[in-house]
């Protein structure tokens, strides 16, 4: 069985890595401009990713199996485990992203490489999309980095009013 060929499984796996960019990214630029604490900044990611990838891994399964619940398993062709736990794997690996160079660099170069990881992150997951749907890949990857992008800047503007 070919996972990208099952809508279900394609939408857990692109929500999954686009979400944690987004949110990860967000949150990791509004606390490194708010605070010089890499330790913080660290726990503060790491925390992030954990919780939001066993919550988005949860809210995949749960909402899957309802969805097969209600279609009473004649048309439903997914598996809410497997959608679930695509979730939780795709978030976790694609918030790790934006978290590593706050592990290997100094500030504020760890922050300029997160947000450049997690844009290209971003671009390249809608080039991807773009392809496996036979539809514009740049076009795609274009769409995805802009509507993700404004979240990581929402979260440098907060950084700022909040900065210390």
């Amino acid at each position: 069985m070919n996972i990208l060929n099952n809508k279900e499984y394609l939408r857990s796996i692109l929500f999954g890595i686009e979400d944690s960019l987004v949110s990860t990214t967000g949150l990791i630029a509004g606390i490194s401009i708010g605070s010089d604490n890499s330790k913080f900044i660290l726990l503060a990611g790491f925390v992030a990713v954990a919780i939001e990838a066993v919550s988005m891994g949860a809210g995949e399964y749960l909402s899957d199996d309802a969805v097969r619940e209600l279609e009473k398993l004649r048309r439903y062709k997914g598996n809410p485990l497997l959608s679930g736990t695509l979730m939780l794997v795709s978030y976790f690996f694609a918030g790790m992203i934006p978290l590593l160079p706050i592990i290997f660099f100094k500030f504020p170069l760890s922050l300029l490489l997160s947000i450049t990881f997690a844009f290209l992150g971003l671009f390249l997951l809608g080039y991807i999309k773009g392809k496996i749907l036979n539809v514009s890949p740049i076009k795609g990857g274009i769409k995805i980095l802009l509507v993700g992008g404004l979240a990581t800047i929402l979260g440098i503007f907060v950084g700022f009013l909040f900065r210390s």
